[in-house]
């Protein structure tokens, strides 16, 4: 007898016992960064609504619980399939292989659940819960830490390698350390899904194909965005204003909707936050949401909730809110956007900084840049703003880096809202109180400057940022001296240090005692450059010192500025570098400092003078004085 039934089950129970093939009605695995971080919002958020320290975790069971969605289950041939939601368990799967890492990384117990929950060991072979052949390969190195690149394999690979990747990086600094065994066992028991369960006495699969037509075709539920324009439409009483405004409604939808899927929600939680949000949750662990995180999740009820507020009450502010404020700031959301996406929109533009700032997906730029936008300015004016608050939180960010700070969702999120509350209601964009003026003084407020942390270099989590740093630093040598920039090319070029890692048989052991002391000096940023994937595979344990016959310095004169300076011949018949170098050791106010220079050996000392260099280079690239330039 053919049946269909449906019950609701936490993480635990679903993944523990049972093992789920993938159906061909799935697509390939095309979750993205973004939908990743806002899972990890999400999660960490309703998490530490009842979280408090020193809670028992026993304390665990009377959590909250957070409702992920459904997934439809098909029985056939006594195997388990896939028909909807395998975006959710991969992603999920990714996520308990975070945090096995992270708890022994972190030196403590690993649930013997969690395993349990991400594969089987059967006759020494690793059978996972999500059991898709094509994914073997990759899930075995993600499992045993081991690096994949994801080269040559297919887009599912690939962008599970890019997402385990996001998970890495996007794991909420909030959630380490004593927290980190609450939330996973809150994420294991509190965590729920609807499984949905066909069954058939037959092969067929009709009742679940109908099923997902049914929940991905016809019957989808509503969106925020469209329970939000029900809503304001609903209340403009006039039908030709009704019937225009949703036409320009409509209209604005498509636009941002050309962007990516989902857009149209992220503008207008980025506008509302911008111009209405008056409060956030409190850091306190159990502290409740607030306007800004119920925007995040709720933003049709918030703004129902808020009509006064949000300046809504006649018939004409409804349909004002639409066809002035929402096409307004929705206009400038995918300026930012297109921005964030294309260099060269960017450049042609001036806003380039709002393109560095996404590169390191610092998300929250959208909100923070539309805050001291009115539709009283003029476009001039307006792409002023952008520039100065991008080039503030380019700035903020480089710094952070620099003193190896995070610049995560949820880290920043406080300290942007208070920064929305300041410039929000700027009158001016210079003078006393005006928006230079506001930045400015935050960032003299600012104890992360470039001289707080003089060692700054590479470590296992911070290759993506280091390589930022370094791509930044090329491009601006290279411009500054005549050249054309080619960011976009140095931003994917690989870090090479000009150390090989040969500790005796290069006679690293001459000045460093012990093999970690050489290690860490190696690191240093002072001892990095950027080469293209080919010559760095090339050059890598090549020695550097000038009497070898094959030396490091002369592969480098072929590369870019940053790599040949330490060849003199990058000297000889280069004026534009020159003339740059001239500069660049005038606009440092120091006496003693030498710029660039040639390194015929480079031992200690000479890592040492290029540490100096590259923090210098950045103190001129992100100077704050550029704010007042503009």
């Amino acid at each position: 007898m053919n049946k269909i039934s449906g019950n609701a089950d936490n993480i635990r129970n679903i993944f523990d016992k049972s093992k789920f093939s993938l159906d061909y009605y799935q697509r390939e695995y095309r979750w993205k960064k973004a939908q990743i971080n806002e899972l990890l919002n999400d999660l960490s958020g309703k998490f530490l609504k009842d979280h408090k320290e020193g809670n028992d975790r026993r304390a665990i069971e009377h959590y909250d619980y957070y409702f992920l969605g459904s997934i439809i289950i098909s029985y056939k041939k006594g195997e388990q399939y896939i028909i909807d939601g395998q975006q959710r368990l991969t992603s999920l799967i990714l996520l308990l292989i975070c945090i096995f890492h992270k708890l022994k990384e972190q030196g403590q117990r690993v649930p013997s659940y969690l395993e349990n929950l991400i594969y089987f060991e059967q006759y020494e072979k690793y059978s996972y819960k999500l059991d898709v052949p094509e994914r073997e390969k990759c899930m075995n190195s993600l499992r045993s830490g081991e690096p994949i690149n994801g080269e040559g394999e297919s887009a599912s690979i690939k962008n599970i390698i890019a997402r385990y990747n996001d998970i890495e990086e996007l794991f909420p600094d909030v959630l380490e350390g004593e927290a980190l065994p609450y939330f996973t066992d809150w994420l294991i028991e509190r965590v729920y899904l609807v499984q949905i369960k066909t069954y058939s006495d037959s092969d067929s699969d009709v009742e679940a194909y109908t099923i997902f037509e049914t929940m991905n075709d016809r019957g989808l539920s509503l969106t925020p965005t469209e329970m939000l324009k029900g809503y304001l439409l609903s209340r403009i009483t006039d039908n030709k204003a009704r019937e225009k405004a949703d036409k320009d409604w409509k209209k604005q939808i498509a636009s941002l909707q050309d962007i990516d899927k989902g857009e149209d929600a992220n503008t207008i939680k980025a506008w509302l936050r911008s111009q209405y949000a008056q409060n956030i949750r409190k850091r306190d662990k159990g502290a409740d949401p607030r306007d800004f995180d119920l925007i995040g999740s709720e933003f049709h009820r918030w703004v129902r909730t808020n009509e006064q507020n949000v300046g809504l009450s006649k018939s004409c502010d409804f349909a004002r809110f639409i066809q002035d404020d929402f096409i307004f700031y929705g206009k400038w959301y995918k300026f930012i956007r297109d921005s964030a996406k294309d260099f060269n929109y960017a450049k042609k533009q001036q806003v380039e900084a709002i393109h560095y700032n996404a590169h390191n997906n610092f998300t929250l730029q959208h909100t923070v840049l539309l805050a001291p936008l009115k539709k009283a300015d003029n476009d001039n004016d307006i792409r002023l703003k952008l520039r100065i608050v991008s080039l503030f939180l380019d700035i903020l960010i480089a710094r952070r880096i620099w003193n190896y700070q995070s610049i995560a969702y949820s880290t920043m999120q406080y300290n942007m809202f208070l920064l929305i509350q300041d410039i929000r209601y700027c009158k001016n964009i210079d003078g006393d109180g005006g928006l230079i003026d506001i930045l400015t003084q935050r960032l003299e407020d600012m104890k992360e400057t470039y001289e707080s942390l003089k060692t700054f270099g590479l470590h296992s989590r911070n290759t993506p940022r280091v390589r930022y740093l370094l791509a930044r630093m090329t491009d601006y040598v290279q411009t500054q001296s005549g050249g054309t920039s080619h960011y976009d090319d140095y931003i994917n070029y690989e870090v090479e240090h000009i150390w090989a890692d040969q500790y005796e048989k290069h006679g690293y052991d001459k000045e460093f005692e012990h093999v970690h002391d050489f290690s860490e000096y190696r690191n240093r940023i002072g001892g990095l450059l950027l080469l293209p994937k080919s010559p760095n595979a090339s050059y890598g344990s090549l020695p550097y010192h000038a009497d070898s016959q094959d030396e490091k310095r002369k592969h480098y004169l072929k590369e870019n500025l940053l790599a040949a300076s330490l060849h003199e011949e990058a000297y000889d018949h280069n004026p534009g570098f020159v003339r740059f170098n001239d500069k660049f050791k005038r606009n440092s106010g120091l006496e003693a400092f030498q710029g660039f220079q040639a390194h015929p050996e480079f031992k200690k000392k000479d890592l040492d003078e290029r540490q100096d260099l590259y923090r210098e280079l950045c103190k001129q690239i992100w100077n704050p004085e550029k704010l007042k330039d503009m």
